[in-house]
């Protein structure tokens, strides 16, 4: 798998999310398996662009290449001049959100808000593309089957932006409508396979190794990409690339592994922000690790009563302890149902 002059280890991708794949979650991800990690939107608003906030979505520090960063915005020499700033502070691959579905997004007419205005939406994409083009960085696109069931133009959209010199696609199966509800359809997403020379990636609902097996068999896409499902599971990057290798199925983790892993993720994320903050944020992360856990939800309620980064590390240690007590490995998640055509 290759964009640009970038060769990936593997096709098993980590998504953008918003507040989530941060620095330390996309490292975890890859050494978890993810051959390649995307950046969480980082505004074109150059007014915001020393702000903490994005600073931290901004920074790569230790991080392996290509360095890749998502950004986002509605205005065609804003998002030239995010380009040129992001390619001079490190960005190897610049990618374009026109997937984003979140209302103060889509309010501004960012995100897949932009699948409703197809003229501006190429007029952002050949000024990213020409304002990366003398340095040589690639420019993907992350986009929606469309704006809502009766205007579903992602087709469209993928040809012209391949034509502007876009070098991979991804398309999220769902409408911006939908947001994250109901289910991804693939029909849109072999659509897109079938037109474009360049590599097209599936998104949306990719939650096991026989789904993504599935995926890439009835889209014929080039890479899948994982979203909401490695949220405190990283290691399904593993558990896929096995199974699409092998057709077998890893075992799950060992409680010492995920132990180990956890607790090196909360060091790395309160390095990144801070203990005020990182306590906080951190929260998310570690109910995502318990949530299908013996005792999990209490232990969550918990969690989100202490106050101190030591006291978070001493609690998640204490109870992943107690776990491997009980048994060596996290219980097995139940396989999905298998694909038998588009759906």
């Amino acid at each position: 798998m290759q964009i640009g002059p970038y060769l990936l280890p593997n096709n098993l991708f980590v998504a953008p999310m918003a507040g989530v794949t941060d620095r330390p979650f996309r490292q975890l991800c890859r050494q978890f398996g993810a051959g390649y990690a995307v950046s969480e939107m980082v505004t074109s608003r150059p007014d915001l662009w020393a702000s903490l906030k994005t600073s931290r979505r901004a920074n790569h520090d230790g991080e392996p290449g290509p360095i890749a960063v998502q950004i986002a915005g509605t205005e065609a020499q804003m998002m030239a001049d995010a380009t040129r700033y992001n390619i001079d502070r490190g960005a190897q691959i610049i990618d374009i959100n026109m997937g984003c579905p979140a209302k103060k997004v889509c309010n501004k007419w960012a995100g897949s808000a932009l699948m409703q205005d197809e003229p501006l939406a190429l007029e952002i994409i050949s000024a990213v593309v020409e304002a990366a083009l003398p340095h040589g960085v690639p420019v993907t696109l992350k986009m929606r089957t469309g704006w809502c069931d009766a205007e579903k133009n992602a087709l469209s959209l993928a040809r012209a932006a391949e034509s502007a010199g876009v070098q991979m696609v991804t398309v999220h199966g769902r409408t911006r409508e939908q947001g994250y509800k109901g289910f991804a359809e693939y029909d849109t997403v072999a659509a897109v396979k079938a037109a474009l020379k360049i590599p097209v990636v599936a998104n949306g609902d990719i939650d096991s190794p026989e789904k993504a097996r599935d995926v890439l068999r009835i889209t014929g896409a080039d890479a899948v990409m994982v979203g909401r499902a490695a949220q405190g599971s990283p290691w399904i990057f593993r558990e896929i690339g096995h199974f699409l290798a092998t057709g077998e199925h890893l075992a799950p983790p060992l409680v010492a592994e995920v132990r180990r892993a956890l607790l090196e993720h909360l060091q790395d994320h309160y390095g990144l922000y801070g203990e005020y903050t990182g306590v906080r944020s951190a929260r998310k992360h570690i109910g995502w690790y318990v949530r299908a856990l013996p005792d999990g939800d209490a232990f969550r309620e918990h969690m989100n009563t202490l106050e101190t980064a030591q006291q978070q590390l001493d609690a998640v240690a204490k109870f992943l302890d107690g776990l491997a007590s009980q048994m060596d490995r996290l219980p097995r998640v139940a396989a999905q149902p298998v694909l038998e055509t588009l759906a």
